[in-house]
């Protein structure tokens, strides 16, 4: 159940719009910004100008949200959002994503045959790019080992799909947000990267992002110099 904020008649309320029709209100959520209240095995409940918002989960997007706080002090969280509701299927459901890029191969995956949304969020566990290049090359096996898919599916997968997502498949696998990018931590690194040791700001930024590539599991100020380290000692040798 989802209660909306009093608007005018027509209104946007943050990280969603709503249109009024004849028939109703149509709730059209496709952006959700807020606090993670709550984390649960394969959703999460975000928390928006006094909303708790249940949002699912695929598995390569769960994987993002390892290192991040919930609860009443939880970190600040943003999901694109794909609305599923239907007359069959009355109540909403959200599923949620962090690129829109992402949403649309989701969108593109569910118009396959046997395929819906709550099939679809079990079946992502392996990174999009790898997933569009199976289909692109016909690659029934890769498509096997995704949750749910048996043979005959991933042959649906592929004489529905195949030809279409190519552009899936040129994504980058390190194109997973680091949303550990807000925590205060890295912030300090960049400071004294800058402040004390001379570096600037854009460079400084660039060795930290680089850094959270490597090992998005850093947590304090000491680990990501240790990995700052690593990597300018690397890249010299």
């Amino acid at each position: 159940m989802f209660r909306l904020p009093a608007r005018s008649r027509f209104g946007e309320g943050r990280g969603f719009d709503i249109r009024i029709s004849d028939f109703g209100v149509k709730k059209m959520i496709r952006y959700i910004e807020g606090k993670l209240l709550k984390k649960e095995e394969d959703r999460v409940v975000i928390l928006a100008n006094g909303v708790g918002y249940e949002i699912l989960l695929p598995a390569i997007v769960r994987k993002t949200l390892q290192p991040r706080k919930a609860g009443e002090d939880g970190e600040v969280v943003k999901f694109y959002i794909h609305y599923h509701q239907t007359e069959r299927q009355p109540k909403p459901t959200l599923i949620g994503f962090n690129y829109e890029t992402e949403k649309e191969f989701f969108e593109k995956f569910i118009t396959v045959e046997d395929i819906g949304p709550l099939t679809a969020v079990k079946a992502l566990v392996q990174p999009i790019p790898k997933i569009a290049k199976a289909i692109e090359e016909r690659d029934s096996k890769t498509l096997e080992s995704l949750k749910g898919v048996g043979r005959r599916t991933a042959d649906k997968i592929i004489a529905t799909l195949q030809g279409k997502v190519g552009k899936f498949a040129l994504m980058r696998e390190d194109q997973i947000p680091i949303e550990v990018e807000v925590v205060d931590f890295k912030k300090q690194v960049e400071e004294v990267l800058v402040r004390d040791l001379g570096h600037k700001m854009g460079e400084a930024q660039k060795l930290v992002y680089e850094a959270m590539l490597r090992n998005p599991n850093i947590s304090t100020p000491e680990e990501l110099f240790e990995e700052v380290y690593r990597g300018q000692k690397g890249a010299s040798s």
